[in-house]
């Protein structure tokens, strides 16, 4: 029974980014994405994987494994349109 309980926590954990992830895919936006909260949710997703690989729980490994690839690509598309964009403009404004 637990395993079944597990396994819908992470189905809904997993899917609650997917449409973020779409989001981003659509309107190459993501200034409103806070990087800190972000950042912080990505450790945690790590942690919750190393920790179900620690366990041998499939629940938590794949959840988090297939949320850390979603995660993954919402971080790189920050980091591309917000973050590397920003720097070159603050450094063209110091020049």
């Amino acid at each position: 029974m637990e395993s079944y309980l597990g396994y819908i926590a992470a189905f809904c954990t997993t899917i609650a980014f997917i449409p973020q992830a779409l989001k981003v895919y659509k309107t190459k936006h993501t200034k409103d994405i806070s990087l800190g909260m972000f950042s912080l949710l990505n450790a945690g997703f790590i942690l919750w994987l190393w920790y179900g690989i620690l366990i041998i729980s499939y629940p938590i490994i794949i959840a988090n494994a297939v949320t850390i690839v979603i995660a993954i690509y919402i971080f790189i598309t920050k980091i591309k349109l917000d973050i590397i964009p920003s720097r070159k403009l603050n450094a063209e404004n110091h020049d």
